[in-house]
This record gives structure tokens, sequence and C-alpha cells, in this order.
């Protein structure tokens, strides 16, 4: 599995913790910025990262801003992203099983360290149920060809 990881200023910490956490996972991961702590917009980095995915150059990809809110927004915006923003480990299994989300937000300074490795590592090992899921995100695909 390949990941594209993205943050803004407000999520470079946690972004650093995430990408070696899944280097230990032994997946492959890429970080594409920002690497610094000074004031960014989100954007600049969650469409990226996003259109990464939505292109297939990556599997899945997290992105993190403080509170989670501009990275969903922002990548939610490219055709063939289901961003999900998530804090706590229970929407991180169902937004794989029922959503089939390609993308993951967290939010920096809403959740700690250890609760986002605990929802990375859910939300990765997630998988999509199908059935009477499939239908419902065939929809979405349909509204995105208009």
């Amino acid at each position: 599995m390949k990941v594209v990881l993205a943050s803004d200023h407000g999520g470079v910490d946690l972004a650093k913790e995430i990408e070696a956490f899944l280097g230990e996972l032994g997946i492959e991961v890429d970080n594409i910025g920002s690497d610094s702590k000074e004031s960014c917009d989100y954007s600049d980095y969650g469409i990226p990262a996003a259109e990464k995915v939505a292109a297939g150059e990556y599997d899945r990809g997290i992105v993190i801003c403080g509170t989670g809110i501009g990275m969903s927004i922002a990548a939610n915006k490219v055709k063939g992203i289901r961003c999900a923003l998530v804090h706590d480990v229970y929407t991180a299994r169902v937004t794989r099983e029922h959503n089939d989300s390609n993308v993951l937000a967290m939010g920096a300074r809403v959740i700690g360290v250890d609760l986002a490795k605990e929802i990375v590592k859910t939300w990765i090992s997630g998988e999509f149920e199908g059935g009477r899921h499939e239908r419902r995100i065939n929809k979405l695909r349909d509204y995105e060809m208009k």
C-alpha cells in the first residue's frame, strides 16, 4: 500500500509522527508537506494530496491540519475523493467499511498522537464491505459525473 501524507503548519508535528508510524507498519508513505510551522494554507497541501489519490498514484491519503476541517473540505473538492474527518477509532473503522473513504483527515489540535496512531492503524487496515454500501458509493460517483 502507498499512502500520501500532507499537512499544513498546524499538523506538521503529528504528520511526522504518523509518517514514522506508517513506516513501522511497513507502509510506503510520501510526506508532501508542509514541513514548516510557518503559517500556510491547508488547501495548498490537501488538494494536491487528494489529486494524487484520485489519479491512482497512491492507494490512500492522510491529511492533517489543526482541526482537520480545512483539510477535509479541501480534499473533498477533488473528484473521486471520499475524505472522512475522524477523531475516534469507531468512526475510522466505519468510514472504511461503509463509505470506502480513500482519504483520512485528522485534527492535530483535537486528538493526541497515540489516538491518531490508533485511528490510522484502524483506517489503514479497514476494508470496504460493499453490499448495500456499494449502491450509496455509486450514487456519489454518478453525481460527480454530472
